[in-house]
């Protein structure tokens, strides 16, 4: 067990299995009114909603926020920070966080930002070799009403349960406080403990007296090897820290959908870990687990067959870990649609019949919607015929998937009605720049990359686009679904046999001509936020007219809006509105290109926001800073009306919004809190208010 640590307090699908009915569970947020409310998990409460009934901040008041406090990360660690996605907790007037390079936590006084304690665990060279560094996106919060406790994920990969009041460890909790989650795989994890690739950036999830922890891989387009860990879910003892159970998301060999990975590849298959964060509903006894897909994102050849469980939804019993019910969202995943959205639990009413809803927002630009009892789409999922790609040695599945209702909130594949088309003149060159490649619908397969042929697929939504882990919010009294998505995150998939020293796939992201290099940057998500691979051309740099950049005059090649926020009705499956959400960016407002053309706001190409819900208003921040006559460099915290999508109100940020933003209620006063990071800009988490009478 790694024992190193610093302490200081300083003062006060395929199929769908069916279960038995729960009982009705009470109100999810009779507790959110009064003076003081909480908010008590990553995700704002049990349901995963982000949402708070609260009106104090509201659409005639809300450019008249001010900042309360600020908080800069840059030394919880040995260096600064510039990648801070945390979202914290506050329970009784104190705010806990994760911060820093290392993954410190941080207790500060709610109102003022005072510190109280943090606490960090210095892990060596097991810390530094791990896949998800920096400071992760949250931690959990446990009590039975004398005892109250925090608990987090180290980048090393152990799960750590503090004291609330003071920042020390539980010594009845694990080893002295600790947890090591490799050492307790039911996999041998390989090289060994110290470099072995397996960790965890989200927040745990506390489900009455259980903690539950997914896991994740190192990001990057091109894996060293088709072989990898596996991934797995798993539930602790809050008290004990004993490992109660731990769900295969790879089967093995005697558990059901073993024989769905054809060939025997379940046996050396990796990833399809549980990355995001995951949900669960006490009553009904149920957790709910949105799988990645396996080893690798755009070559599937060495795994054929549809591969449970990758990419299902997955319900399992959180006594047991049993499955109960998934549904395979994706067969035989090649796009990098990875599941990255933690699941929104919602009632719903469909046609006069309460639904007890599993919502999953998606990197496809889908909101897929079940019963989260049966496992039931509520609405058809027919499946339909899809291309056959050309790779050599892959398998393909002849059909997907496709949800009937909601219609698609985002762009997925490309046509040439996606093209720019400020004019004709900026059309037609863009209609010259992708004659190279091919465009197609969603689920247009990868193709190998040819100069004499076409360099790849276009696609919208792989890796980047559509939802990502900062996933979805709702509102419970509307029964709408906020979300925001990428509309412009453009990938080219081409496919190329990797150098031998590279990788042992048959093939990896590439274009013919170029060679490609491995991009492994740790401290982000596999395939969530993983840039394209770098390409080392094999020619003089240009390598010819085939490989000119795809834009126009400086310009995204996409049309807007490049980014949206959608409200949808989950008792009718209709889209309500949707608006392009982040002011437009300055290298479009000032592109001379565009001189004497009315712009409409365009938002902007970024793909980690997430939405904070209120009585009436639905609250995000711009991914990108820009510089404009109403405001000095920086970018904006926005609020929407919730019943049409109009901008009411916005306040001004340092830096772009890197983490979700949350709310509560303390002594009668509202507070919103986000963390900002990105750029030049390290790591901070801001709180505002409105300013006193």
């Amino acid at each position: 067990m790694l024992r190193h640590k610093i302490t200081a307090f300083l003062g006060s699908g395929l199929a769908a299995f069916a279960i038995a009915g729960a009982a009705v569970m009470a109100p999810a947020h009779a507790a959110d009114s009064g003076a003081n409310v909480d908010w008590p998990t990553y995700a704002g409460n049990w349901d995963a909603s982000k949402y708070k009934p609260f009106d104090q901040v509201n659409a005639s008041n809300f450019s008249k926020l001010e900042i309360v406090w600020r908080f800069k990360t840059d030394h919880i660690g040995n260096r600064p920070e510039f990648k801070l996605e945390g979202t914290p907790l506050e329970i009784g007037g104190v705010l806990y966080a994760t911060a820093g390079s290392r993954r410190g936590v941080i207790a500060l006084d709610a109102l003022t930002g005072e510190l109280l304690w943090v606490h960090g665990e210095k892990e060596g060279a097991r810390g530094a070799a791990a896949p998800r560094q920096l400071s992760g996106r949250g931690l959990s919060y446990w009590t039975d009403g004398n005892d109250a406790r925090i608990l987090y994920v180290t980048p090393g990969f152990q799960l750590i349960c503090l004291d609330a009041k003071t920042g020390q460890r539980v010594p009845s909790f694990g080893d002295n406080g600790a947890v090591d989650m490799k050492a307790d795989d039911d996999q041998k994890i390989l090289p060994d403990l110290t470099t072995g690739e397996i960790g965890w950036q989200s927040a745990p999830t506390v489900a009455g007296d259980e903690v539950l922890i997914g896991t994740a891989f190192r990001e990057g387009f091109t894996p060293s090897s088709y072989k990898n860990n596996k991934g797995s879910a798993r539930a602790y003892d809050v008290r004990t820290g004993r490992k109660l159970w731990e769900f295969h998301t790879i089967p093995q060999k005697g558990e059901f959908g073993y024989d769905t990975w054809l060939n025997g590849s379940a046996d050396y298959t990796g990833n399809t870990g549980v990355w995001t964060e995951i949900s669960a509903d006490t009553e009904a006894g149920l957790v709910y687990l949105p799988v990645e897909q396996p080893t690798s994102d755009f070559y599937g050849g060495h795994r054929p067959g549809n591969g449970l469980y990758g990419n299902c939804l997955v319900a399992v019993d959180l006594k047991t870990g049993k499955i109960k019910w998934f549904f395979q969202l994706i067969h035989h995943e090649v796009w990098d649609y990875d599941l990255s959205s933690i699941p929104l639990l919602m009632d719903i009413t469909v046609k006069g019949k309460p639904i007890k809803a599993v919502v999953l927002p998606t990197k496809m630009g889908y909101l897929y919607v079940f019963d989260r009892l049966t496992g039931k789409p509520v609405w058809p999922m027919p499946e339909k015929k899809v291309e056959k790609g050309n790779v050599p040695g892959e398998w393909y599945s002849p059909t997907q998937p496709i949800p009937s209702r909601p219609a698609p909130y985002s762009r997925s594949g490309v046509s040439e009605a996606d093209l720019i088309d400020f004019t004709p003149e900026m059309h037609k060159q863009a209609l010259d720049l992708v004659k190279n490649y091919k465009l197609g619908p969603i689920y247009t397969p990868p193709i190998v990359s040819s100069k004499s042929g076409k360099l790849g697929t276009l696609m919208l939504g792989p890796a980047n686009g559509g939802t990502n882990w900062p996933g979805g919010s709702f509102n419970p009294e509307n029964h709408t679904v906020y979300v925001y998505a990428c509309n412009s995150c453009l990938e080219p998939l081409g496919l190329v046999p990797p150098p031998p020293d590279l990788s042992d796939l048959r093939y990896v992201v590439g274009r013919d001509g170029e060679i490609p290099t491995m991009v492994n940057a740790a401290g982000t998500n596999s395939g969530a936020d993983a840039p394209m691979p770098k390409q080392k051309p094999a020619a003089p740099a240009g390598g010819g007219d085939e490989f000119r950049p795809l834009s126009v005059s400086g310009l995204s090649i996409i049309k807007p809006p490049y980014s949206t926020i959608s409200a949808i009705n989950l008792d009718t499956g209709d889209i309500l509105w949707q608006v392009a959400h982040g002011e437009t960016p300055d290298s479009v407002r000032n592109n001379p290109a565009l001189k004497g053309i009315d712009v409409p706001r365009t938002g902007q190409t970024t793909f980690n926001i997430g939405t904070l819900v209120t009585k009436n208003l639905v609250i995000a921040g711009d991914g990108m800073v820009t510089t404009t006559p109403d405001h000095p460099r920086g970018a904006m915290l926005r609020a929407y009306d919730q019943a049409n999508g109009k901008e009411v109100g916005s306040v001004w940020m340092p830096a772009q919004q890197s983490g979700s933003p949350m709310t509560f209620m303390r002594n009668g006063k509202q507070y919103i809190v986000i963390a900002v990071s990105g750029g030049n800009y390290s790591g901070e988490y801001i709180c505002y208010s409105l300013p006193k009478e």
